[in-house]
Formats: C-alpha cells, structure tokens, sequence
C-alpha cells in the first residue's frame, strides 16, 4: 500500500522518523458520521467548514476567502493535494478579519490545498482546527507582500488516523509571520515546513507543542532558509510524550551566503512523563554568511524534582504540581499567539489534555 501512495523511504534523512504505517493505516479507516460540533471560536470574519475535503456549504461563509484551483507542487505530500481548494488573496494595505477553517475528516483519505497570498501591508489572521477520523492532508502555500503580516494558527484534535500538513512560504521585504501549531489528538501527524525569507528585513516565527500518549507518534520537519539581509526568525517548538509514545522534531535553519545580519534562534524541548516514552530532537544550522547571530538549543528531560518537592511542601498536591509544571512547559510555545481569543483557546485545549495524561 505504501508503494501505491508513492511515500518516501525513512531511509531518507527528512522522513527518518516518518510514521508511514499509521498514515497508510488511515486511508483504510472506514466512514463513519461528520462531527457535528462547528469548533469555531468567537471571532468574526469568514468560517469554512470542510468535510474530507469538500466545502459544506451551509455551514459555511466565504466573505473575503474563495475556491481556486491550486497546483500541487513537487513535495511528496504536497503534490497529492493540488486541485480544487481554498484561497485568501488580500490588496495592498487590505486587512481581513479573522478566517477560520474547521477540517472534518469522515474516514478514509482525503485532500485539499490552500493558497494565501497577502500584496504589500496587507495584514490577515487565519486559524485552522481538524477533527475527526481518516487521512488529512493539506498543503498550504503563502506569500507575503512587502511588509506584509500573517498570523497562522492549526490546532490538530483529529481523535484517529493521521494529519499531514505541507507549508511552504516565501517572505518578501520587512515580511512577518507567526505560525504556531498544536497537535494533541489521537491521530498521528507530521507537519512539514519550508520557509523561504526572500526580502531584507524578513521576519520569521515557527513553532508549536506537540503532545502524544498511548503509542501515538507525531513528528515536524521544518526547514527555514535566509536568503536576503538582516533577516530574522525564531523556532521554538515543545514536545510531550508520555506512555509509549514518540514525538520527533527536526528544525533546520540555513542562511545564504549573501544574507549578511541573519539572527536565526531555535529552541527544541522534549518533556518525558514516563521514561518509556521518546522524544528525537536534531536542530540543524548550515551557515554560508559570515556575519550572522545564530544559536540553538536542544534538550529531553523529565520534571524538574527539586521544583516538585518545592511546590509540594508548600502544600500543592503532586498531581496539581506536576499538572502546574508541565502548563508552564507547554505554554511557552502557545504564549506566542497574539490573538486573545485563539491563545485562550489553544491554552485550554493543551490543559484539558494534560488532565487525563498526568
């Protein structure tokens, strides 16, 4: 089955921790009912529904977002998804409310592309959220104008199955992104980024929490490249596994030759509730400039005992301790979220998951 949906070999350096056979499994899970809960959090613009990518229309509201046909590209996964999908093109200076996009997966695979391209100033916020069971993959290609901002938010809460998610970016001039991705669900998940800062001034923000137990495994891959001067960019992703479970995050940051000034920061940390659990880290830096302020840190580790003695002889349970050690850990990633109401959002959902795994 896995030659018929043409995967990578995890003998490839990108897909060495991939978790094809659960991704494979997903395309067989059979059908079962969309989710009836909306999922959508109380803010204006437009809101889209999909159902195993296809657009329900009447629960629905296009305003500024529209339906285009978007090629697939050369990715493995990426190039799946190409055809009939969804867009958000903004004007110079042109400023949308908030687009909201509630991914329902029914069983079986499914697929859908996006394309988000903001001109010069333009300023926009989307938030994407998937539910349900089966194969989700999407691939979401931006552009960003001169000085142009986007603030992306995807939190993954599909109970089964797996979600894939291809992003591939190019900033231009003064450019800012903020991306930040949550995956707690019970599906697996892969979150594949490539990042491109083409502009001078370009600025660049990636990261997230990815949460597993059981034998859940969820993974990122995210390369992100300076090619221009005075760029700058931040990843900082946080993983927790308990159980059995594995969470691999690879983060690369490569600066061109000619892009002088780069000041790229990654910081990857891995939380282990059980020692059974697994948690890979590799930040990666390829430097070619010569004037650059790059650093990465990279550490696994369990909750800090000294703090838990600490906490408990002022009287916190060891439960509520642990519970208040690990809101901190994640939250340090989600804490990065500009919007309120989202952040809040994002927040709660990390905090109902840790209740049933600590």
């Amino acid at each position: 089955m896995s030659d018929l949906l043409d995967l990578p070999s995890t003998r490839e350096e990108s897909w060495r921790w991939a978790d094809l056979p659960t991704l494979v499994a997903a395309t067989q899970l059979p059908k079962t009912a969309a989710d009836g809960l909306d999922h959508f959090l109380d803010l204006p613009g437009a809101r889209l529904v999909f159902v195993d990518g296809v657009l329900d229309d009447s629960r629905s509201d296009l305003q500024r977002a529209t339906l285009a046909h978007i090629e697939g590209g050369d990715h493995v996964l990426g190039r799946k998804a190409g055809g009939k999908g969804w867009a958000l093109k903004l004007d110079a200076d042109a400023a949308a409310d908030p687009v909201q996009v509630v991914h329902v997966a029914t069983g079986g695979a499914n697929q859908l592309p996006c394309e988000i391209s903001l001109a010069d100033d333009a300023v926009a916020q989307v938030v994407e959220t998937y539910v349900g069971s089966g194969w989700s993959n999407r691939l979401a290609r931006i552009t960003l104008g001169k000085a142009a901002r986007l603030m992306r938010a995807v939190r993954i809460l599909q109970v089964d199955g797996f979600v894939s998610l291809r992003e591939e970016v190019a900033l231009h001039a003064g450019a800012s992104l903020i991306a930040t991705f949550l995956a707690l669900g019970g599906a697996g998940a892969r979150i594949d980024g490539a990042v491109s800062v083409n502009g001078d001034d370009g600025y660049a923000e990636l990261g997230g929490a990815l949460l597993t137990r059981g034998d859940e495994n969820k993974e990122c891959a995210v390369r992100l490249r300076h090619d221009a001067l005075n760029g700058q960019s931040h990843q900082l992703w946080r993983a927790v596994a308990a159980d059995r479970s594995t969470v691999s995050l690879a983060a690369a940051v490569e600066v061109a030759r000619h892009a002088q000034k780069t000041d790229g920061e990654q910081s990857l940390r891995g939380l282990l509730l059980q020692r059974t659990a697994t948690v890979n880290l590799k930040p990666e830096l390829e430097i070619f400039a010569d004037d650059v302020k790059c650093a990465h840190g990279a550490t696994v580790g369990e909750l800090d005992a000294k703090a838990l003695f600490y906490m408990q002889s002022r009287g916190i349970p060891k439960a509520r301790a642990q519970a208040l050690l690990t809101r901190a850990f994640v939250g340090d990633a989600l804490d990065r979220i500009g919007n309120e109401t989202v952040r809040d959002a994002f927040v709660a959902d990390a905090d109902a998951w840790l209740e049933t795994a600590l």
